[in-house]
């Protein structure tokens, strides 16, 4: 494991288009579960200047307008009417209605261990889920660190930078030595702003300094030192930002999604699938067994990786590397992983209540994911970031 390095991860504010496809990806699947929590749904969005395409194929019983998903999304991002105009933008739509036979036939919650176990996945994946010692949300520091700055950035231009935009880009980078973070090394910040207000650069510096990265970094672990690089907008102004200067798509930003690049995962797109997509909630299952093993002091990083192949109901193959940061060995801990997580498709969807959490949550459950995180998300109460299977592993 390398030792001395420097590590930089990248996260974008909500109204990042890429991040706008993604919410709209997964307030769909919140409106169809919640009228039909048995539905099969994947929708996938793209969007640029007043222009959004939204295509879903689902067998459901549910009746969704998807234009107004779209338009409730993007109204409240905070776009003023003539970057990108909730109310009128185009809204073209590519359905695909798949027959009703397809929709989940039961609810995993009630079925026993045997039919459990005849629920196949259907689709192939690899997927990795990762925890460490970091933070105390058990996360590499470079991504929580950008997360929270992005964040953070929402909230300022809604209370005291007003001109900004809502499409920002933030990046951390951290120092390691012996493998521990130990300073922050920069911090970059490409703010977008409204572009019929004259920004000035020192302006613009010192309101992101007094009410974004000061206001954060005072949460700790690490703070500005003499060798800090801070960066605002490091190419000029940058007045052009949002739909109206650069598309977006689901699933593109899978890092941020995820480890911010520290760690590994699959690639695909998290966002716009319902539970029975065994690329989502597999990933959601592996980071709970992670967390898990580094929650209860067998290691100080760990990585599960879980294969599935289709027509299996249970991974294929399980993988587990602690780094060399495990108190015992992988071998061991891969054993008692298989004892403690059932990670087969229907074990998940139940274990979770995935099929049902849009319904128990009055604000939706997916499509607030994007935007907070789909791991350590202090707003959401994510199933997969309990550690509750800790004196079970020790």
């Amino acid at each position: 494991m390398k030792q001395n390095f420097l590590f930089t991860s990248e996260a974008v504010a909500e109204g990042h288009p890429d991040r706008l496809c993604d919410m709209i990806s997964d307030t769909v699947v919140d409106r169809f579960l919640r009228q039909d929590p048995y539905s099969r749904i994947v929708t996938e969005c793209a969007l640029s200047k007043g222009v959004v395409f939204l295509a879903a194929r689902f067998a459901s019983t549910a009746n969704i307008d998807l234009p107004d998903v779209a338009r409730s999304v993007i109204g409240p991002v905070g776009y003023r009417p003539e970057d990108f105009n909730a109310a009128d933008c185009t809204v073209v739509t590519s359905i695909i209605t798949m027959p009703s036979d397809q929709r989940a036939k039961a609810d995993e919650m009630e079925m026993t261990d045997g039919e459990i176990e005849h629920l196949s996945v259907g689709h192939q994946a690899t997927l990795f889920g990762f925890a460490c010692t970091q933070t105390p949300e058990f996360m590499p520091l470079p991504i929580m660190l950008a997360n929270r700055l992005a964040r953070k950035l929402t909230v300022a231009r809604r209370k005291e930078i007003n001109y900004l935009s809502p499409d920002c880009t933030v990046q951390v980078g951290i120092a390691y030595e012996n493998a521990k973070p130990v300073r922050l090394h920069n911090i970059t910040i490409v703010a977008g702003y409204w572009f019929k207000v004259k920004v000035d650069a020192v302006i613009l510096r010192e309101d992101l300094l007094e009410h974004v990265i000061d206001p954060v970094l005072a949460e700790g672990p690490l703070g500005i030192d003499e060798g800090t690089e801070i960066f605002i907008n490091p190419q000029g102004v940058f007045p052009k930002s949002g739909p109206a200067y650069h598309s977006g798509m689901t699933g593109r930003k899978s890092a941020g999604d995820t480890y911010g690049g520290y760690a590994r995962h699959n690639g695909a797109a998290l966002s716009g699938k319902d539970p029975s997509r065994i690329d989502r909630v597999g990933v959601y299952a592996a980071r709970y067994a992670a967390k898990n093993v580094v929650a209860a002091g067998l290691a100080e990083e760990c990585e599960v990786q879980l294969s599935y192949s289709i027509g299996h109901a249970a991974p294929v193959s399980i993988q587990v590397q602690t780094f060399g940061t495990g108190t015992i060995g992988d071998d061991a801990i891969k054993q008692r992983i298989e004892r403690n997580f059932d990670f087969r498709i229907g074990a998940i969807i139940r274990d979770f209540n995935l099929r049902h959490l849009p319904l128990d949550h009055a604000n939706g459950f997916y499509g607030r994911l994007p935007a907070h995180g789909h791991f350590a998300n202090a707003l959401v109460n994510l199933p997969w970031e309990q550690t509750d299977k800790c004196d079970s592993l020790k």
